[in-house]
């Protein structure tokens, strides 16, 4: 079968997007607003132009992923993030490559939180990175760690991409799990990926034969404990709520009612951010300085944020009014068509989806790959035998995690070899293990082998 007119375009919009890109050089959330109208030229969709446009602000997905962006600011802003680094190098510096193990997890922590790979290597790589190479990282393994550490924060939640998954599984398998559930499974789903990049970094560290971080920069457990114990309330506050709601129905239906348990369910992922952030701004009140500029340094706080979420946030919303745009001519029923008539089999397809997404991540952000062709890919799975929650759920580890890694169009790996000055050869053969070794768990998630809690 001839490939479709909806794959034509798609490839149309994938060399309209690397020129802005790599030739005029302009910012991805420009460029996926100037996609959305390059579609709808395309396309001849002008009378629906509107339609499309308002969609996303009707969406209460997209408020909630805003709600999370913002929300990392305030742990910025109340030094939130920084007391949890240092109980993590207290916990881990010791070790042989320590300095890696703390970008590891402080990187996969605050990169969940904002949503932004690339963005996260630029704020916490200026940290790490020379951390590392302190302590006997060569510069294309310091950078590429950092990397794979923030590229993996972009597929843990609350990352704006697992929301906007859902709403792709939604409209493809309406009721098919519920949100909380489909969380749940996100972060199972995203501690396999975690223990995936401790295994390759506690390799690669004997490999390169790193050193731990020197005694005199690790803090003691017990100070570093007593001045940051309270932070560790804060992933409970984010996922207790979310848990109760996907594995605790029964419970919650005894307390609270069928009525209560509905309206628990329908609005949790809208109060957990502002639970966290109110938690976040108690436990560090002290760095807003005196009672009475309270107010005005939380406004200077999230007026000087408006760099930082407002990029992030136009982007996801000019993605989702491009699916709209792409599924008013029939594009994923046409793709979806177009897969199953390959005479591909289920294991070929859980072979080649996680490689396709992969050389689309060298040109579109992951939450576009999932708002324009995630409901082909969900529906081809379906009609050849897979599962389609399974598949719908590895969609941002096939996606967001690897939009920032895949060479020659990494953006994460550019920004992090540039903190390290490292050499770009050496570092794009050691980001295609990462990629490699990704693209492996992947698969073998797709098959069902290993356990996911939610699904």
């Amino acid at each position: 079968m001839l490939m479709p007119a909806a794959l034509w375009i798609l490839l149309a919009l994938l060399v309209f997007v690397a020129v802005f890109f790599v030739v005029f050089k302009r910012p991805m959330y420009e460029i996926m607003a100037l996609t959305f109208v390059f579609i709808i030229a395309i396309t001849g969709q002008w009378n629906k132009f509107l339609e499309y446009l308002l969609y996303p602000s009707t969406s209460s997905l997209f408020y909630v992923i805003f709600a999370f962006m913002v929300i990392a600011v305030l742990f910025d802003a109340t030094n939130v993030v920084n007391r949890i680094v240092q109980i993590m190098i207290s916990l881990v510096g010791r070790f042989r490559g320590g300095a890696g193990y703390v970008a590891l997890l402080g990187s996969t922590f605050m990169a969940s939180l904002s949503g932004t790979g690339p963005g996260n290597v630029a704020t916490t790589g200026v940290f790490t990175i020379p951390m590392m190479k302190r302590t006997g990282f060569p510069p294309h393994f310091a950078a590429t760690t950092e990397m794979s550490a923030s590229m993996l924060g972009n597929i843990i939640p609350p990352a704006g991409i697992i929301v906007l998954t859902y709403g792709v599984l939604e409209k493809v398998s309406p009721g098919s799990i519920t949100l909380s559930g489909w969380m749940v499974a996100a972060y199972s789903i995203g501690v396999w990926f975690f223990v995936q990049r401790w295994l390759t970094l506690y390799v690669l560290c004997r490999v390169y034969k790193v050193q731990p971080i020197p005694a005199t920069e690790i803090p003691s457990f017990s100070k570093s404990l007593k001045s940051g114990w309270a932070t560790l309330f804060i992933p409970i506050i984010i996922f207790l709520p979310l848990f109760l709601d996907a594995q605790a129905k029964d419970w919650l239906l005894g307390r609270i009612g069928e009525s209560g348990s509905g309206a628990y369910s329908s609005s949790v992922l809208m109060f957990t951010p502002g639970l966290a952030g109110a938690y976040a701004v108690f436990i560090g009140r002290k760095s807003f300085a005196k009672r009475k500029e309270f107010l005005s340094k939380m406004f200077s706080t999230f007026s000087g944020s408006l760099q930082q979420v407002v990029p992030i946030a136009v982007t996801i919303y000019f993605a989702y009014a491009t699916s709209q745009a792409f599924s008013g001519i029939g594009a994923e029923k046409a793709i979806e068509e177009w897969f199953v008539s390959l005479g591909l089999n289920i294991t070929l397809l859980i072979i080649i989806i996680p490689i396709f997404f992969m050389v689309l991540g060298m040109v579109l952000p992951g939450t576009a790959q999932v708002a324009i062709l995630g409901g082909a890919v969900i529906a081809a799975a379906s009609a050849l035998g897979g599962d389609p929650i399974l598949f719908a759920a590895l969609l941002p580890a096939m996606t967001g995690a690897l939009e920032g890694m895949t060479p020659p169009l990494a953006l994460g790996m550019y920004v992090a070899m540039g903190i390290a000055n490292s050499d770009f050869t050496k570092t794009v053969k050691l980001s295609v293990i990462w990629v490699i070794l990704h693209l492996i768990l992947c698969m073998i998630l797709l098959t069902g082998i290993l356990p996911i809690l939610g699904l």
